[in-house]
């Protein structure tokens, strides 16, 4: 068989008649081919019958012959285009199962051969008669997991009591009385489950993002947290240092004045001893020289001046005694330590302050939860008790009896810190306390009735809980500290002003949201009538 030339183009095929690849090519007397078609038709429509090429007339209507070799020309030809015009499979398409080599794209898939045809190699399947019987369907992968195991059948069914795919053989067999359906029908209830669970699974990717996101912040802002703690360490230590450069400073110099007092003690009674020696010395020269003396009187006479020696001390109750420095190290390092304590406890208070201060809130008191008799300032940021109790409409929020206040803001998680003015005031009591207190008749503000706080009164300061916690204090306090670490549980007071940690509850309990709580107490006839303040931090003080 004659095979086409891969390098002719489609003009080597084609009919002049219609420009297009030849169908079903004939030749005429002249030699000429044509579609068999197209030659009929442009006769049909001449008077006399002439080659539409060479213009030869030929005397009857001829009758063109098939032309055998071009025919099979024609045919590879056309398959060859088909094929190079064919696309190859790409990732995630079906391939043809016939191809050698480069794989083509499947058209078709059949359920019968349980192979998949690109266009080229689907061709026996549209022309042989028992290939057309049967089934093709829209390409498919792996065809032999979509067949029945047992009955060799297209699994088609989908069976929802043993939720299994079956054909329809074993509808009448193993699955004969259970609900089945097609599979595009389940298919479609279960990709509404599917919409249904990839939200779900969205939702969990986002809260697990916000997850990775808050673990992110919290190493922020524990990296921030180290920092500050390092630097705060730093400064406290080199602080220390400086106390101890200082009292080693001391030591030094104390007994270098001891030993300075020794040594001019020494030098002084050297100088006495020597200028007795030099008496002496020159007694002694006197001697000699009398001694040598042989003239009576004149040797009398000198004598007796010489009877009375130089006035000289007693030696032998003289001493110098090395400075005794025993106990001079004890005492520097007692004193030593006493200003390390203080100095220590100086020092570490303001770290501390100025640590929790970086958690200062804005917050403003609540008309709604105040007690009828008090006063707040229009900005929210002022409460003192007017002494006169006010007709209110009635609030669940507020104190019915007592002279109590919340703020608007709440807080459930993290840190959070507020201060409070508390100068000029005989009486006060500041915290927390959480949502649920009761609010409507005499309260006993402890942890275990929902109060974190302390109070100020003619008898002290104190940590309000069931036995009342009195904390000293160094002087009269002018500005209350509040710190809350929710998460961990605890509650610290601090005195701003003096910046000493004043007292600390911890191992606390919070499930529920917690509000800044203020009472400024009763006025007393104008003696407590100064207002509390909320009042911004200053890290500077």
């Amino acid at each position: 068989m004659a095979s086409a030339n891969t390098s002719w183009s489609e003009e080597n095929f084609s009919c002049s008649i219609c420009l297009d690849v030849f169908s079903s090519p004939v030749s005429t007397p002249c030699g000429h081919n044509f579609c068999r078609t197209c030659i009929a038709k442009f006769w049909d429509e001449q008077v006399r019958y002439k080659c539409p090429v060479c213009n030869e007339l030929f005397q009857s209507r001829p009758y063109p012959r098939v032309n055998t070799l071009l025919s099979e020309l024609v045919a590879q030809f056309k398959t060859s285009v088909r094929v190079e015009e064919q696309p190859c499979a790409e990732p995630g398409e079906v391939p043809c199962d016939v191809c050698i080599g480069t794989k083509l794209k499947a058209m078709k898939s059949c359920l019968v051969c349980l192979m998949s045809y690109c266009q080229t190699h689907l061709e026996p399947h549209q022309r042989v008669a028992v290939l057309k019987k049967h089934r093709l369907v829209e390409p498919m992968d792996r065809l032999e997991d979509r067949m029945c195991k047992k009955h060799e059948r297209l699994l088609e069914l989908f069976c929802k009591s043993e939720q299994v795919c079956v054909c329809q053989f074993c509808t009448e067999t193993d699955h004969k009385y259970h609900p089945v359906v097609p599979l595009k029908e389940e298919y479609e209830v279960k990709t509404a489950q599917l919409g249904k669970i990839e939200a779900e699974v969205q939702q969990m990717i986002q809260e697990r993002q916000k997850n990775i996101q808050e673990i992110k912040d919290t190493v922020k802002r524990s990296k921030a947290d180290a920092d500050r703690q390092i630097a705060d360490g730093v400064q406290v230590l080199t602080a220390l240092m400086h106390c101890i450069e200082k009292c080693q400073d001391d030591l030094i110099q104390q007994v270098k004045e001891r030993l300075k007092d020794t040594e001019k003690q020494a030098e002084d009674l050297i100088k006495e001893l020597e200028q007795e020696i030099e008496d002496l010395t020159n007694r002694s020269s006197e001697v000699k020289q009398l001694s040598h003396t042989k003239d009576h009187l004149h040797f009398l006479q000198a004598f007796r001046s010489l009877k009375n020696p130089p006035p000289t001390r007693d030696w032998t109750t003289v001493e110098v005694c090395p400075p005794s420095y025993v106990g001079t190290l004890r005492r520097s390092l007692d004193q030593l330590e006493e200003t390390l304590n203080m100095e220590m406890k100086k020092l570490c208070n303001d770290a501390e302050l100025k640590r929790v201060q970086q958690y200062e809130v804005d917050v403003t008191l609540d008309p709604d939860t105040a007690g009828p008799s008090l006063i707040l300032s229009k900005d929210g940021k002022q409460v003192h008790d007017g002494g006169v109790r006010k007709k209110l409409t009635d609030n669940p929020k507020r104190f019915k009896q007592c002279v109590c206040v919340l703020t608007r803001q709440s807080f459930s998680s993290g840190r959070f810190y507020f201060e409070v003015k508390v100068k000029d005031k005989t009486q006060w009591h500041v915290g927390v306390a959480r949502e649920s207190i009761n609010r409507k008749g005499a309260i006993r503000a402890t942890p275990e009735t929902g109060y974190w706080t302390i109070k100020f009164s003619k008898d002290g300061l104190a940590f309000n809980d069931k036995l009342y916690v009195y904390v000293p204090m160094r002087a009269e306090l002018q500005k209350v500290g509040v710190f809350v670490d929710y998460d961990e549980g605890l509650v610290s007071f601090y005195d701003v002003e003096a910046r000493v940690h004043i007292y600390s509850a911890t191992c606390c309990t919070f499930s529920e949201p917690l509000y800044p709580f203020l009472s400024p107490c009763l006025h007393e006839e104008g003696t407590n009538s100064a207002p509390l303040i909320l009042s911004p931090v200053n890290q500077t003080d």
